[in-house]
């Protein structure tokens, strides 16, 4: 007959994410503290808002007193001038910084970065069309989405997001539409194949629009044989007005 102990469901606790040392180990920084060390970095590098003890040791399962003492052996270890960031004691919490001697560099290359995207819904439902669909033309983008958009393609042109294609083989030759280099390099994809599905894509405009404000009324219905695009039809022909940041553009500085 089993045990208590054999009987027991595994779970999956913080502190099992920590390697416990071989016992004997007399290292001056046990396995088990460097790898609690790591996880706090971590931890610090990808917080925005200066992260508190208290929420260190809620999110580690560890004693305030331990996670005081590694964060400032951290600490030291950022301190030595080999490293160009540190972590600093702000607004009561803990937060990744550049140190003051680089500041002036870091601000030359900023200034050297490309400026955050900025893509008005309507330009980012075209751009999505294109990237699943290219090569594609202006017409067939207008069947689905309801509206003329030529204002909305050059905008996209402008931005080196898409690029011309050739031209399609039927009466009057319109021309074709693709993504382009720079269309991965915004979004961070290795590839098209690594495009969100289209669920994933509505959650991601749900996402950015979610502040927006509500119409006050119901959507215009499509025209018959249309297939609007999930955010419904813009009652004007043409949107270019540049609303909301996308994409990895800009510096962040930690």
């Amino acid at each position: 007959m089993p045990d208590d102990e054999s009987r027991l469901e595994p779970v999956l606790l913080m502190d099992e994410l920590i390697e416990t040392p071989p016992s004997g180990e007399g290292n001056a920084v046990s396995n088990q503290d460097a790898s609690l060390q790591a996880v706090i970095e971590a931890i610090v590098y990808v917080t925005e808002e200066p992260l508190t003890i208290a929420q260190l040791t809620a999110a580690l399962n560890q004693p305030a007193e331990r996670v005081q003492e590694i964060l400032n052996r951290l600490m030291a270890e950022f301190e030595k001038p080999e490293h160009g960031v540190a972590i600093r004691e702000i607004a009561s919490g803990y937060k990744m910084a550049t140190k003051p001697e680089h500041h002036e560099a870091v601000r030359e290359f900023a200034k050297s970065l490309k400026p955050p995207l900025k893509l008005s819904l309507a330009a980012l439902e075209t751009l999505a069309l294109i990237a699943y669909k290219q090569p594609v033309t202006a017409p067939e983008i207008m069947e689905i989405r309801g509206v003329q958009g030529g204002g909305v393609l050059k905008t996209l042109l402008d931005r080196k997001l898409i690029a011309h294609a050739g031209r399609k083989n039927v009466v009057g030759k319109p021309v074709l539409y693709k993504t382009t280099k720079d269309f991965l390099l915004q979004f961070g994809l290795k590839d098209l194949s690594e495009l969100p599905t289209l669920k994933e894509f509505e959650e991601i405009r749900r996402l950015a629009f979610s502040d927006e404000p509500e119409p006050l009324g119901e959507p215009a219905a499509a025209p018959s044989g249309q297939n609007p695009a999930a955010g419904g039809a813009e009652a004007q022909p043409a949107d270019t007005e540049e609303t909301e940041p996308v994409g990895s553009g800009g510096a962040v500085e930690k």
